[in-house]
């Protein structure tokens, strides 16, 4: 079974946490929450409260298949600037093990350098902090190698099937979307 990190930050965009959580676990993807702030309690950019799985200091990233960043603002600048997640982002990638992030998030992987030649998308008008990528603006979702990233809100359920495919294959993908009914 894979496993999955989703890191949270007040200010997260709840669409695309909550709509990547439901379908990993659809998928029976052993994914969890975690919470970056000083708090299991976390709140969303639309002021909704989620209670968060772990919190950062209960967790071993380096177990996980993907680590995931949903977008939102200010969320995503505190994703950004959490040393621990920085540093096991970058150690997730030179591992080889894959990352996601969506909307703004993608800046924080183009922070760290970790687009440099790579194809990848993002919320419309950040894509100048994709510092190094060949940016894509036709698309829901770009895989390219080890990272996903994604456009917004609008494209939650497109990036969760994309990690559902990258992490489980294309007939667990393929099973999510029908019995989501979801057509593209």
């Amino acid at each position: 079974m894979s496993s999955a990190l989703l890191f949270l930050a007040d200010g997260f965009e709840e669409v695309e946490a909550l709509t990547v959580v439901d379908l990993l676990r659809r998928a029976r993807i052993d994914i969890y929450t975690v919470s970056i702030t000083d708090s299991l309690q976390v709140t969303g950019r639309s002021r909704i409260t989620v209670t968060a799985d772990k919190m950062w200091d209960e967790i071993n990233p380096e177990l996980a298949d993907i680590l995931i960043l949903p977008g939102g603002m200010p969320g995503t600048t505190y994703l950004g600037k959490h040393e621990g997640l920085r540093k096991q982002l970058l150690k997730a990638a030179s591992d080889g093990r894959m990352l996601a992030a969506i909307c703004a998030a993608p800046s924080v992987f183009g922070e760290l350098g970790l687009l440099e030649g790579k194809n990848a998308c993002c919320y419309p008008g950040m894509e100048t902090s994709l510092k190094g990528a060949e940016v894509v603006f036709d698309k829901k979702t770009v895989k390219d190698g080890k990272i996903i990233t994604s456009r917004g809100a609008g494209t939650a359920i497109s990036f969760a099937l994309r990690i559902i495919h990258a992490l489980e294959g294309e007939d667990v993908s393929d099973e999510i979307k029908k019995s989501i009914v979801y057509m593209d």
